[in-house]
């Protein structure tokens, strides 16, 4: 019997609210949205009843679909747009089937269904940070008179204070917010068709071609039709079809793994502090040993280091 992946062996993300956001049900989701999207958009522009907007929109529920029968038929076309068409087709009322992806190719879906999932996951992620600065604010305040040993290169170097140490963790964090802040408000919607052309919306929009060359109809419906699509999705109007031109996602791959790494060094400094040699910070809430009770182990602190370590080489591929 298949099951899901529950994150036995994955308590750095187990019951996170991102996991929830990122999970295959929510990408799912995401893609049924960007269909209904691209259908309401095309009512919008007068390309299609809206009838057909609202039937697609009522239909485009993810927990009507079978994510593990989508994830079985998408090896035969190499993604789950082509299955997912399918079963939306048939699921909608008979009028409003030839107005379901309309124009559209696997990668518009695929790709503005990613910056959805990306969107709204980025929305519980500065969430996160923005309560983690408070707490370190907090700490600032408290401890900006409290000593302690400054360390270079791990060996006592002069007085400092924890004060200043959490200031220091504030400013990355809020960092980290600033770049995510500005990524999430770029993410951009994709439509371009099956070459980033836009020839079979094109189709569509004009009536002929020397309509076209007469006033430019063409071009504007085209224009208006991205720009439609883009707000219906609540996300950024592309400049032109990304298909193949990955800036968003090389910006996302860095904001994140900038994060990541901005935590993590917090948590470098946590785990160090908290040493039992040393002993001059501890969670508020460690956690235990199934063979030693005496030991208070910072396990938040380990399971952020190891998020930092992972997300460069993720970023990496992402690059790639």
């Amino acid at each position: 019997m298949y099951e899901s992946d529950a994150g036995l062996l994955a308590p750095g993300r187990a019951g996170s609210p991102a996991e929830a956001t990122t999970g295959d049900s929510a990408f799912l989701q995401a893609m049924l949205d960007a269909e209904a999207a691209l259908t309401r958009a095309q009512s919008a522009c007068g390309l299609a009843p809206a009838e057909a907007g609202r039937a697609v929109t009522e239909t485009a529920d993810a927990d009507r679909f079978d994510v593990r029968d989508l994830a079985l038929r998408a090896r035969s076309g190499g993604n789950p747009v082509i299955p997912l068409v399918a079963d939306l087709t048939a699921a909608v009322p008979e009028d409003a089937r030839p107005y379901v992806h309309r124009g559209a190719t696997s990668q518009d879906i695929l790709d503005s269904a990613a910056m959805l999932v990306a969107s709204r996951t980025l929305a519980t992620v500065l969430d996160d940070l923005e309560r983690a600065a408070g707490e370190v604010a907090r700490h600032a305040t408290t401890h900006r008179d409290t000593q302690m040993a400054g360390r270079t290169l791990t060996q006592h170097a002069v007085p400092t204070t924890f004060g200043l140490k959490a200031a220091g963790w504030r400013a990355l964090i809020l960092d980290a917010r600033d770049r995510l802040t500005a990524v999430r408000a770029s993410l951009p919607a994709q439509l371009g068709g099956a070459a980033g052309t836009l020839a079979a919306f094109s189709a569509f929009s004009a009536p002929s071609a020397a309509q076209e060359d007469a006033d430019g109809r063409g071009e504007a419906d085209l224009l208006a039709l991205v720009a439609a699509y883009a707000r219906e999705l609540g996300l950024a109007e592309p400049v032109l079809p990304w298909h193949t031109l990955r800036t968003p996602i090389a910006d996302l791959a860095g904001a994140l793994a900038f994060t990541a790494g901005a935590l993590g060094k917090m948590a470098a400094d946590v785990l160090t502090l908290s040493r039992t040699e040393i002993g001059e910070v501890e969670e508020e809430e460690w956690g235990g040993s199934s063979a030693l009770p005496h030991k208070a182990n910072p396990v938040h602190a380990t399971l952020i280091a190891a998020a930092a370590r992972r997300a460069p080489g993720l970023a990496a591929t992402l690059y790639g």
